[in-house]
């Protein structure tokens, strides 16, 4: 190998790893953001609808399927943190790497390959971070997944039946109000605080669903 080649390589390898770190560093930031919850905003409903036009307008049609507003901002007089959460029917999460994520990464969007469990548990879809450009926060996640994501269409039963039942709604809005205040700055720490709760209400709504079902 000569010298010119083995500069190429070698700075091949440090572009590579200054790429690594930077995902690294991406990543780092989003866990450790500020968790802050805020009281309803009637705002929030309108900000998902802008948003699902915006998608619509800039993204291949063929590509897309149901736009769905859902997560606590979706529910009536439900505090949460102020950031509302999308979910995106896709027909081909492969052609949306290439033909979506360019699109809303030269818009400004965070864009991350995510697992569906932990840290590698599939199945993986497509995450968009959308951020308010004067002040960096995060305004929208965008969760762009198949028609078949069962467990992700699931989150649609979790807040239909917040909705429907207000009881367990403030009983929700109570414990991420703790979970906040323990965890402000681990939002790692302060999803898998909900879990225990989300997975017990999720029984109770796929239950609800199923009954409703048989009366069709």
């Amino acid at each position: 190998m000569d010298h010119q080649d083995g500069a190429a390589r070698s700075g091949h390898q440090k572009l590579g790893i200054l790429k690594l770190d930077t995902l690294h560093e991406r990543i780092r930031r989003a866990v450790q953001e500020d968790v802050a919850i805020a009281p309803y905003d009637p705002s929030w409903p309108e900000l998902f609808r802008r948003e699902k036009e915006y998608l619509l307008s800039s993204l291949p049609n063929e590509l897309i399927g149901r736009i769905e507003h859902f997560g606590s901002t979706a529910v009536p007089g439900l505090a949460a943190k102020p950031i509302i959460d999308i979910l995106v029917e896709v027909t081909d999460l492969e052609a949306t790497k290439h033909r979506i994520v360019p699109v809303l990464e030269s818009q400004g969007y965070d864009y991350f390959w995510r697992p569906t469990h932990g840290d590698d548990g599939p199945p993986f879809y497509a995450w968009f971070v959308k951020r308010d450009p004067a002040s960096g926060t995060r305004t929208h996640h965008i969760h762009m997944v198949e028609g078949d994501f069962a467990e992700h269409w699931d989150r649609l039963l979790f807040r239909d039946y917040l909705i429907a039942h207000a009881d367990v709604a403030h009983a929700y809005e109570a414990l991420k109000r703790h979970l906040a205040s323990t965890y402000p700055n681990d939002r790692v720490a302060y999803t898998r605080g909900k879990t225990k709760f989300v997975t017990k209400i999720m029984g109770h709504a796929k239950r609800r669903d199923g009954e409703i079902r048989t009366l069709l």
